[in-house]
């Protein structure tokens, strides 16, 4: 990683995470109406935005959280979800959100605006933590298969997140085992430290997207396949041969919609964006910093 200053004062920062939180995360029922946002860009966005770029020290721009997605290419895999979403769902308003949240509700500095970032070595050796939405579609080029091997093995850690069923995990799969052949995702249990690190999850989280919730009030896709593995949240890590987390997989699981869909729905809210989407990725983050 090229900016290891950086990586070092994020953690510091990250610290003081638990006790913030502590205070901040207030039932949804005080605080819905204050946290309900616009989808598009508007002035309250625009302030958040604003706000998050006064409290960044001038000298110090790199040494802060950055939330990077990265971008992929995709190809037809014989079936089609969420009207075809690719590498960019959710984005911008999942974005916004998220990072703003953890301005607000933690310790962390936070880069502000949309960072979407090509899968390359220059690219990617910039941020220790990067996210990639739609993974049932991921394709990979030769190239961007040795860059993420690369990244991953020298200290990165990448979270993968929304997509559902035996199909798009079969389709995934076969994409990081080209990264790995030789390294298989290995599924974690509730008692992996990764779902204590800050808060503490009573059951594995499952995000459901929000029009599933919608129409059907339950937590996951139905229509999909789930004959291989059950319709369940599932969680992989990859590891290197030291036993690091370089990945988390978050399948059957759409946390971008938790974030996005933050304000449109109270139910939604209390049931799944602040108690589960929030949460577990101040786990993640907290976790893969840390280890």
């Amino acid at each position: 990683m090229r900016n290891p200053r950086a990586i070092l004062s994020f953690w510091a920062l990250a610290l003081g995470v638990g006790l913030t939180l502590v205070v901040s995360f207030l039932p949804a029922s005080a605080q819905y109406r204050r946290w309900a946002r616009f989808r598009d860009l508007n002035p309250e966005t625009e302030r958040e935005q604003e706000a998050m770029k006064q409290a960044i020290r001038p000298g110090f721009e790199e040494d802060v959280f950055t939330f990077a997605r990265l971008k992929f290419g995709d190809v037809e895999t014989g079936y089609r979800y969420g009207n075809g979403r690719e590498w960019d769902d959710d984005s911008p308003d999942a974005d916004y959100n998220l990072t703003f949240r953890m301005y607000q509700v933690t310790s962390l500095v936070v880069r502000p605006g949309l960072n979407v970032i090509d899968i390359t070595t220059r690219d990617l050796e910039k941020y220790p933590f990067v996210y990639m939405a739609a993974a049932g579609r991921l394709v990979l080029l030769d190239s961007e298969v040795v860059d993420l091997r690369k990244y991953l093995l020298n200290g990165g850690f990448l979270m993968v997140d929304d997509f559902w069923g035996d199909e798009q995990w079969a389709h995934f799969y076969a994409q990081i085992r080209r990264v790995f052949p030789k390294r298989e995702p290995e599924e974690l249990t509730l008692d992996h430290q990764i779902f204590h690190t800050v808060f503490n999850f009573k059951k594995e989280p499952q995000m459901p997207s929000v029009g599933v919730y919608f129409r059907y009030r339950d937590s996951f896709e139905p229509g999909w396949p789930y004959y291989l593995k059950d319709h369940g949240p599932h969680y992989y890590a990859l590891y290197d041969d030291r036993h690091r987390m370089m990945a988390i997989i978050c399948h059957n699981n759409h946390y971008g919609d938790g974030w996005e869909h933050e304000g449109d729905d109270k139910s939604y809210f209390d049931n799944f964006s602040e108690p589960q989407a929030y949460p577990m990725f101040i786990n993640i983050l907290s976790y893969a910093m840390s280890h």
